[in-house]
């Protein structure tokens, strides 16, 4: 696992120890990413510099070093990432031509594959997660590529006619062109959902790649003389990514297949394919370990491990004092039935806070999901003892684990029959009483409710209510259960929220599976924007490798073409993966409430945290920096301290933006 970052054009002296000089500046930036080795490949005459940092996993020796050349010497690549099934496309380049390989990375076998198919067709061929950049010689043209799934990062754009690349946005600070003006836009649809959905990024002008595509660059594009369009799907005369890859045919093609098959044959075939997603994921020449929560899918992935490796993993847990948010013990109990080598640490409140500085410089660019604190502090217990660590990451999206996915369907079949006008017009009448004058009216009558029904802040759960009986067609609801704000640009100085491609009916898979359409969305936007960004820029924090055999594209592909009744059969949630995990740790041990994996932000800013908030949140500084309406936030800060509302999901957005903008202003 490592960092990559390049730039190309306009370089204002083609000189090759100054662009040397620069490239290292901004690989050093990246050296958790890749604490063991770094190098730069620079082209003076074609304006171009490739730079790596390095973590050693597979070939430690000197012949995986990067930037690496191909055999012909035609192609130079920047690679960050593992490619699982690179022992098979070896053999198979072998066996159309047997040649002298340097040494035993995937990277060199990258490289042949494309000198023999070229870009698509070994893309086609690799199994894993990766991104890399590679500069064609011969074709004067450097191509960025991402996995399918998104694991790896890979950002890139323009400013001051250079184009600029990386693994984060640190490198591309550090070039001299960058200039980093803040995309006011983009903020607004950050504040909706809590991570910034590819292919935007905070500054102007620079993009991320979606997963699953490539981008070409001619001369003329690489000093970006020609239009161009970060979406997949663009006009005529533009340049852009390209898909090699895409989940949506899945999504719409499967369910014709899936009838042909028996819920026995659906569930041998998953077996096979995660028992070999596991295998492949347990290559590795440094010390491998597992997270393990306790919950179905993490620990799936360490009962085949077990099974695979035939000795006991190494399994890493965190623990709160706090029970609704400690999985600690449940954790235990899994590992002590599968007899794995079982390490967990309880960690206080006052540890899980003091991670909150170190945020802003792991997640370089705002980012809010709170269980990024318990995320980084099981990756650096992990990192204790290995160097690689697989996950049980993907399940939910694949298999129909999040309840939004039966709570979407109800809530439409209760309120769908009613004319949209008219629920408005509810929504309007209930919204016209404050939340506090609805906890005023059940504080009223609370000893007449059932113990289910006393809420601490009932007006809170009833303004949320509401705003889902606007919704004009399902997908409605499900946005609305997705967005922290309904109206964040409201909440910005001059910015209008631009279009979220995904949620633009024109991109959705052509199914009437409403279950499905929510997967299919959370696949493509949440997954890898939120939960993989999260665990990438955690892991990489510690210059720990994370590997998660359920992002398989195989498995992705199976499940995707499964009905959501297939996946919820009898309103339980991930079916298939339940019977194959119950074939190795019984189901008294696993069955219990969904967790997540939280910390009690909510509380801490009433308390501990507060003064840290308040010198955030301060009215001089909101008003000084311009980015932000002060009179919301306000509002939102003395409603969340008086127990009025619990804001805390929207609060923390605001705060790690600001604590975002404090650590990139000095």
């Amino acid at each position: 696992m490592c960092g990559i970052a390049g730039f190309a054009g306009a370089v204002r002296e083609r000189d090759k120890g100054a662009m040397s000089a620069l490239m290292e500046k901004m690989t050093v930036t990246m050296w958790l990413r890749g604490p063991d080795d770094t190098g730069v490949w620079v082209d003076a005459a074609a304006g171009i510099a490739l730079g790596h940092r390095r973590l050693s996993i597979l070939d430690l020796s000197p012949a995986g070093h990067q930037p690496m050349e191909s055999g012909s010497g035609r192609y130079i690549i920047t690679y960050n990432g593992e490619i699982y099934n690179f022992n098979d496309i070896r053999k198979e380049l072998d066996s159309i031509e047997p040649r002298q390989w340097r040494g035993h990375s995937d990277t060199e076998v990258i490289l042949a594959g494309i000198e023999t198919w070229g870009i698509e067709k070994t893309l086609a061929r690799m199994n894993g997660m990766f991104a890399f950049g590679l500069w064609d010689r011969e074709e004067r043209k450097l191509v960025l590529a991402r996995d399918r799934i998104g694991k790896k990062p890979l950002y890139y754009g323009w400013s001051n006619g250079t184009f600029i690349f990386g693994s984060s946005l640190a490198p591309i600070r550090a070039h001299g062109a960058f200039e980093g003006r803040i995309n006011r836009n983009v903020i607004s649809l950050y504040l909706r959902r809590n991570y910034i959905p590819a292919p935007y990024a905070i500054y102007e002008g620079f993009y991320k790649l979606p997963p699953g595509c490539i981008l070409a660059l001619d001369e003329a594009g690489v000093a970006g003389k020609r239009s161009f369009n970060p979406f997949p799907q663009r006009g005529p005369g533009q340049i852009g990514p390209d898909r090699y890859w895409s989940v949506k045919g899945y999504f719409e093609n499967g369910q014709s297949v899936e009838r042909k098959q028996s819920d026995e044959e659906i569930l041998n075939q998953l077996e096979i394919l995660l028992t070999d997603s596991v295998a492949i994921r347990m290559i590795s020449d440094v010390p491998l370990g597992a997270f393990l929560s306790g919950g179905i899918d993490s620990s799936l992935v360490v009962a085949l491990m077990q099974n695979v490796g035939g000795r006991p993993v190494k399994t890493f847990t965190i623990g709160f004092n706090e029970d609704q948010y400690n999985e600690a013990q449940h954790a235990k109990l899994v590992a002590d039935h599968l007899k794995t080598d079982h390490t967990e640490l309880y960690v206080t409140s006052e540890e899980a806070m003091d991670v909150i500085p170190l945020l802003p410089a792991l997640y370089d660019e705002p980012f809010s999901d709170s269980s990024q604190i318990p995320t980084y502090l099981v990756s650096r217990l992990a990192r204790e003892r290995v160097t690689v660590a697989l996950s049980g990451d993907g399940g939910d999206e694949s298999f129909g684990g999040y309840n939004r996915y039966m709570w979407a369907q109800r809530i439409w079949r209760m309120i769908g029959w009613a004319p949209l006008g008219a629920r408005k017009a509810t929504a309007m009448a209930i919204e016209s009483i404050s939340p506090g004058g609805w906890d005023s009216a059940f504080g009223a009558f609370s000893f007449l409710l059932p113990r289910s029904l006393r809420y601490s802040t009932p007006g809170d759960k009833i303004h949320k209510a509401a705003a889902l009986l606007t919704a004009e067609h399902p997908m409605g609801i499900y946005n609305r259960l997705v967005s922290h704000l309904n109206d964040p640009a409201s909440y910005i100085i001059g910015a209008d929220e631009p279009p979220d491609y995904h949620f633009h009916r024109d991109n959705w898979p052509k199914t009437d599976d409403f279950a499905q359409m929510m997967m299919y969305l959370d696949t493509v936007t949440y997954l890898p924007d939120d939960i993989l960004h999260k665990v990438d820029r955690a892991s990489m924090g510690v210059s720990l490798e994370v590997r998660g055999p359920l992002l398989d594209y195989r498995v992705v592909e199976l499940a995707a073409g499964l009905s959501s009744a297939r996946k919820m059969s009898g309103g339980v949630a991930k079916g298939f993966l339940r019977k194959l995990l119950y074939k190795h740790v019984p189901k008294e041990i696993i069955e219990r409430p969904k967790m997540g994996f939280g910390v009690p932000v909510g509380d801490w800013m009433r308390g501990p945290l507060r003064s840290w908030a308040e010198s955030l949140l301060e009215e001089k500084r909101i008003k000084r920096e311009g980015y932000l309406q002060w009179v919301p936030i306000q509002k939102m800060w003395s409603e969340h301290l008086g127990a009025k509302r619990n804001w805390q999901y929207q609060l923390w957005d605001i705060l790690m933006f600001q604590s975002w903008l404090e650590h990139n202003s000095k």
